[in-house]
């Protein structure tokens, strides 16, 4: 990796770090994830990925599936199906807020 491309990175990182303190010291962080959470309730995601873990088990046998390979294929499962206007609209939150606060 050249030294322009390091520099880029710690730059990168220095902003998502003073995003992420930012985010904690005024309670937005707390704030979006409850309307995260509230929207992927809404649209019954969470019921999705309930739906999927059980059939998974089923169709593996719960002797059969450990708890890191379950988890891993939720994980997985989970973030490929969270629905495009969920991830736009808490995209958009956080843009909103790096912006008002001059991040």
């Amino acid at each position: 990796m050249n030294q322009q491309s390091r520099l880029a990175g710690d730059f990168i990182n220095q902003r998502t770090n003073l995003l992420a303190q930012k985010l904690r010291e005024s309670g937005e962080d707390s704030r979006l994830e409850e309307y995260l959470r509230q929207k992927l309730i809404e649209c019954r995601w969470r019921d999705d990925l309930k739906d999927y873990c059980k059939e998974v088990i089923r169709q593996k046998g719960l002797e059969k599936i450990t708890i890191e390979e379950l988890t891993d294929m939720l994980y997985v499962r989970g973030q490929a199906t969270i629905p495009n206007k969920v991830k736009e609209d808490l995209l958009s939150r956080l843009r909103q807020f790096f912006d008002e606060n001059q991040i």
